[in-house]
């Protein structure tokens, strides 16, 4: 029995010991809102068992509720086709708090598809105001920054089906654009009867990072269709967006001249 008692302790050592080894902790965020819900029950999943093959700590949340609490355990907060003009004001200013403090902010596709001026400091965060978008199409993606974790590893021209939204001017010239989306390879101006969509021309950023008031953020515009979470593909350009909101590490340095 004693021996049993000392096996038991030992494995309880061990587990706890692999547990606070995990490299980062993660905070997503995927709240139901009237365009974007199909998605949660695909991407919950694979986040989740991203989460076991990466070894990171993962916090799923499905309201504005975890805003409440201590923001500084997570590395990176993943705003899941969530918006942060969803939070209330007090949970506003925890997440700026959060930034200002340091932390990593990734932004998928509804995260930013909201009012202009609705939350000035936060679509300066987001780095451009979302002006609209076509119908879903299917186009081609170029890969222009290969040297970011989110590109590592995907081909430099590839297939997506996705909407694909359109910009106002950036806020800073500090955004690294990552991919773009040919504007030849599907109809830019393919709308709803009543409203317009022009394209961006050239560029037509779908993924850019940059650093904000002490924080890191992560911004893709991919990631409307519920399928996409089953694609691996995907899952691996936001994990390498994570890897580094969370980290800071993974951009190659510029090659010696």
């Amino acid at each position: 029995m004693n021996a049993i008692r000392a096996w038991v302790g030992v494995a309880m050592l061990l587990f706890s010991a692999a547990a606070s080894a995990q490299q980062f902790k993660v905070l997503v965020a995927a709240i139901a809102n009237q365009y974007h819900h199909d998605y949660i029950a695909v991407a919950r999943p694979q986040f989740e068992a991203m989460a076991r093959q990466h070894y990171f700590q993962l916090a799923w949340a499905a309201d504005a509720k975890a805003f409440d609490g201590d923001l500084a355990q997570y590395q990176a907060i993943v705003l899941l086709n969530t918006p942060a003009t969803d939070l209330g004001p007090a949970q506003r200013v925890k997440f700026q708090q959060y930034v200002r403090g340091g932390g990593g902010v990734v932004a998928v596709h509804k995260a930013f598809a909201i009012a202009r001026g609705g939350w000035q400091w936060y679509d300066r965060l987001i780095g451009r105001s979302f002006r609209t978008h076509p119908y879903m199409q299917t186009a081609m993606v170029d890969v222009v920054d290969r040297n970011f974790p989110a590109t590592a590893g995907l081909p430099a021209r590839w297939l997506w089906t996705d909407e694909w939204y359109e910009y106002d001017a950036p806020y800073s010239d500090d955004l690294v654009t990552l991919m773009t989306v040919d504007e030849t390879s599907y109809d830019p101006t393919l709308i709803w009867p009543g409203q317009v969509a022009k394209g961006m021309g050239k560029p037509h950023p779908v993924a850019w990072y940059h650093h904000f008031e002490g924080g890191r953020v992560f911004v893709t515009a991919l990631g409307h269709p519920a399928e996409a979470y089953n694609d691996p593909r995907y899952l691996q350009h936001l994990y390498g967006g994570i890897y580094w909101a969370a980290t800071g590490h993974g951009i190659a340095p510029p090659p010696a001249d």
